[in-house]
């Protein structure tokens, strides 16, 4: 019986239908469910491409272990942490930073940035001057050559790599007492931009300098550190390296991996996804009605039908799953075609870059398996619902004139 119940439901579906209006809307439905399904698997397959993005954006901020003060700002005894760092294995290299918030002037125009400080390994952990669109990283020969984000940059109008044009960095002092000169309040000096970085969320007016800027401007000693950032040989055992690290060095210190460092970044990140996935999930749940006008539509045109089924014993229940199966292929039907529309597309814009945030930057796509498994999950569960409770046809409904 079930099977009958399959090839008579795969018979409504495929056949020609008693009048063009039931076909209509059997093929209507179909198409709503591919175009939803298409549209909420492109958005997802977006989203899973902006956290690569957003991952490739942050990766020049962030490094794998950050070692921070729990005490204050500057990290105490940093030669034994050093030495710690040097004997893992696991370790391929380790930077100091010391960030303070300055501001800064030139002919006339001023701007509050952010003063990165590092050192000559720096870019080993990051590599931000595989960025630098124009000039140079500094050669570290001299602590006052910088390079600048560019916004930053622009909005002060500072001539790049050029003798004759220096900016002034201040830095406030800390401090109580009387002020009785221009000293007293901050420490000062002149750098010269020798480079240009792009900006974005994270480095939004960042200027990286050597260390030895920030320990003049802070009058710290040497070998200071506000942060110590650390780059692994293997990011996939960041756990068991951030476990061996945090008993060798002991208390005072904590460390935290790039997850952890940008924890309200990527929980942002994660609830506009879940916003997104629940609209068009809605979106899913309001085209199903479709497959329900299209089962109570089938169930009118083959009223005779039923009532001769019925009355040469096929029981109410079969019936009832015929109606049951028929929207289940459609469901299928709209699924499949949906996900094939859907994955098209995004390798059109994979391909081409066809679509576009902005001028210059395409939207980012990335197809995963777990996309394909949450859209199709998402549309069944909609839809064989839809075709359960719409198949619920009564006896009294088949037998009455």
């Amino acid at each position: 019986m079930k099977n009958i119940a399959f090839y008579i439901a795969s018979r409504y579906l495929l056949s020609k239908k008693g009048s063009t209006a039931v076909t209509f809307i059997t093929w209507l439905a179909v198409g709503a469910m591919t175009v939803a399904v298409a549209a909420m698997f492109v958005i997802i397959s977006v989203f899973s491409g902006l956290e690569v993005f957003n991952q490739n954006l942050i990766s020049n901020l962030h490094a794998d272990l950050t070692i921070k003060s729990t005490s204050g700002k500057n990290i105490e005894d940093v030669d034994k942490i050093k030495t710690i760092l040097k004997k893992n294995t696991e370790i391929e290299n380790f930077s100091r930073i010391i960030e303070e918030k300055v501001y800064l002037n030139y002919n006339g125009k001023g701007d509050i940035g952010y003063l990165r400080g590092v050192d000559s390994s720096y870019i080993k952990v990051n590599p931000i001057d595989k960025t630098i669109f124009f000039g140079k990283y500094p050669s570290f020969e001299y602590s006052n050559e910088v390079i600048m984000e560019h916004s930053l940059e622009m909005r002060l109008s500072i001539p790049v790599d050029t003798l004759n044009n220096f900016a002034t960095v201040f830095m406030p002092k800390s401090g109580v007492g009387i002020i009785n000169k221009e000293e007293d309040i901050y420490n000062k000096k002149n750098i010269l931009v020798t480079g240009i970085f792009p900006g974005n969320d994270q480095l939004n007016n960042y200027i990286i300098a050597p260390i030895e800027l920030s320990e003049e401007l802070l009058n710290l000693p040497k070998n200071s550190a506000y942060q110590i950032v650390i780059k692994l040989k293997n990011p996939e055992k960041i756990d068991q390296v951030k476990k061996d690290l945090t008993s060798s060095i002991g208390k005072g210190i904590e460390i935290k991996t790039k997850q952890e460092e940008n924890a309200a970044f990527w929980k942002m990140i994660n609830t506009e996804k879940l916003f997104i996935y629940l609209i068009f999930a809605l979106v899913i749940f309001i085209t199903t009605f479709n497959l329900a006008g299209a089962i109570i539509i089938l169930q009118l045109d083959k009223k005779q039908q039923a009532k001769s089924l019925v009355s040469l014993g096929f029981p109410l229940s079969h019936l009832r799953k015929t109606y049951f199966y028929t929207g289940v292929l459609i469901v299928v039907l709209g699924v499949i075609s949906g996900l094939f529309l859907g994955t098209a597309l995004c390798l059109f814009q994979i391909k081409t870059e066809f679509f576009k945030a902005i001028e210059t930057l395409p939207f980012p796509v990335r197809i995963v398996a777990e996309n394909y498994l949450t859209v199709a999950a998402t549309a069944s569960l909609f839809g064989i619902s839809i075709s359960w409770f719409f198949s619920k046809i009564s006896k009294d409904y088949i037998t009455k004139n």
